[in-house]
């Protein structure tokens, strides 16, 4: 009988595999197998070890399988062709050459399983359904992992089926929901049974549905006040935009002493008006929670620069002093309304003020800035301390500068301080004087980095004589009014009702605008926007352009800061249409 070789190629056993032994040619036959006991020994316990897996890989409850995403099952366990409805794995491996369409109930699972895996390399108990070969769903909880040393994308998967555990999820549901019927059969059989508490129920629900039909009303009624103010704003600012131009343009004509005493009654008038008017729309904003704080870095120097600038004719045609002294500072807080906050003070600090004068001042006070505004005027007794900012409330004064207020200012003051999260106190002595004080939490220099201090435009010595600007508005008024300010001013005025006559006009001369002045709103839903955009496309430059609108809601000025076009609020105040012009020509 021929001996076998010790060079002699080892046979697979039944099932197709080696044994470990026989791949490092340490077959029985081998000579040299007696040399190695230790190594024999550890060959034992690997070829022990992976019985054991085997084992425990076969006869497993769960599914285990291992595939590749870009294509179909590499192996599998019985569990999982069981699962699946197959014989056997190798039929299982057979049938499912891509993973995404043929195992994968919903593609959509399938995809978001593999971005998991490929962003984090493992899926842990995802619960969807896996497809049977009858063409049933089996839902199961799915744990995947990478395996990037097998291929790219060879995952490990670990199926448990929990076909049992939704199907008993879905009993519960049916189980509440005949529960809840006869709850509700329950409840039926009760009230049918107590009439006197069927009753009670019904008038109590007759009350209730009143009680919605009531606050519906009030809710609509409320919407149309908006509504309404809101028309009205614009409606009523129009006109008293065009009066207040042309009573400007009268005061600086020369007149004779009493035309020109009543010129400047009317212009008081109207500007009475138009604070009324900008204090009642704020009020109802305020009020309807629709004006919402546009919180930045802001500059506390430059705030009170631009009010000491503003307010310096005040007080000198009030024949007052005001004395400004600021300090640099950073606070996070919106700039248009505290912006409003002081401007409201200090207006009624020159109102109630028939002697001495005004001190806008800015104190450091432990990680918070004061800013103060002092007034030498009649002062408030201290039992009225708090009755100052409710609305409509306003004190007897001796001196208002020939305007009375009607009490808003200070309830929008309240309002706006307490919306921003700050704090605002007053003191006062009757004849001596007030100070209101807000106090605003002071940032860090490195937190914010508020724009950079504008210089400072001299006006007078630059002139406007001459210069060609161009007005578009929808009012015919309003540009009469517009028309008749800037030619007193040296401009050389064009004006136009829309896009198409203001590019008509340009095609019939050769001179183009140095500027634009456009009302946002203008016919067919057009806006001043666009007919800026569309002159600038016919001139093929930037010509410089500003809108001026009497819409104050929070949607326009939003979209206006997009467009980085300067605004400007009608009614016009003719010192500050002067300062944009000259901006503008700058």
């Amino acid at each position: 009988m021929k001996k076998p070789s010790d060079t002699e190629t080892p046979a697979p056993d039944s099932d197709g595999h080696y044994n470990v032994e026989d791949l490092l040619g340490l077959g029985s036959h081998s000579a040299r197998k007696s040399h190695y006991p230790a190594l024999l020994e550890r060959i034992a316990e690997l070829e022990a070890e992976r019985n054991r897996y085997k084992w425990l890989f076969d006869n497993a409850l769960h599914g285990i399988f291992q595939g590749d995403l870009r294509g179909g099952l590499l192996s599998c366990n019985p569990a999982m062709a069981q699962m699946c409805g197959y014989e056997s794995p190798g039929e299982l491996v057979q049938s499912i050459v891509r993973l995404r369409e043929q195992l994968f109930c919903s593609v959509r699972d399938f995809d978001h399983v593999r971005l998991s895996l490929l962003s984090e390399g493992q899926v842990r108990a995802r619960e969807l359904s896996l497809l049977r070969r009858d063409g049933q769903a089996v839902d199961v909880a799915l744990t995947l992992l990478r395996r990037p040393d097998l291929g790219p994308e060879v995952v490990e998967a670990f199926v448990a089926d929990i076909t049992e555990r939704q199907q008993a999820r879905r009993r519960l549901e049916e189980l509440n929901q005949e529960l809840e019927a006869r709850v509700k059969d329950r409840t039926r059989e009760l009230r049918e049974a107590n009439t006197g508490l069927r009753r009670e129920i019904e008038e109590r629900e007759k009350i209730e549905r009143e009680l919605v039909v009531a606050i519906q009303s009030a809710e609509e009624a409320n919407r149309s006040k908006d509504k309404y103010l809101a028309a009205a704003s614009h409606d009523l600012l129009q006109p008293l935009n065009a009066a207040r131009l042309l009573v400007s343009t009268l005061q600086d004509r020369p007149l004779p002493a009493e035309e020109s005493g009543l010129i400047n009654r009317v212009h008081r008038a109207l500007e009475g008006a138009e604070d009324l008017l900008a204090d009642l729309l704020d009020i109802s904003k305020l009020d309807q929670q629709a004006i919402k704080p546009d919180l930045t870095y802001v500059d506390v120097d430059d705030l009170i620069g631009g009010l000491a600038g503003e307010f310096e004719p005040v007080a000198e045609n009030a024949g007052l002093r005001l004395q400004v002294r600021s300090r640099p500072g950073i606070v996070h807080t919106d700039a248009r309304m505290m912006t409003r906050i002081l401007r409201n003070l200090l207006t009624n600090a020159f109102r109630y003020t028939e002697t001495g004068g005004v001190f806008l001042n800015v104190r450091p006070r432990g990680g918070e800035l004061h800013l103060e505004v002092w007034d030498s005027g009649v002062g408030i007794p201290a039992d009225r301390l708090e009755d100052i900012f409710r609305e409509f409330h306003q004190l007897s004064a001796p001196h208002t500068g020939g305007r009375k207020g009607v009490g808003l200012g200070l309830a929008i003051v309240d309002r706006m301080v307490r919306m921003l999260g700050h704090r605002i106190e007053v003191t006062s002595r009757p004849g001596v004087g007030s100070r209101f004080t807000v106090i605003v939490p002071q940032a860090a220099a490195s937190q914010g980095q508020p724009p950079a201090r504008a210089a400072a435009l001299a006006m007078e010595p630059h002139s406007l004589a001459g210069r060609r600007v161009l007005v578009i508005d929808n009012e015919p008024e309003i540009l009469v009014s517009m028309r008749a300010l800037l030619e007193q001013w040296g401009c050389d005025v064009q004006t136009a009702e829309n896009a198409e006559m203001a590019v008509a006009m340009q095609q019939a001369d050769s001179i183009a605008p140095e500027a634009v002045l456009a009302d946002y709103h203008l016919n067919d839903e057009r806006t001043g926007c666009e007919a800026i955009y569309t002159l600038r496309r016919h001139l093929q430059r930037d010509v410089p352009a500003a809108i001026i609108t009497a819409d104050r809601s929070d949607a326009c000025r939003r979209f206006l800061k997009t467009q980085y076009f300067p605004v400007l609020n009608k009614p016009v105040k003719p010192n500050r249409l002067r300062a944009l012009l000259t901006s503008l020509l700058s």
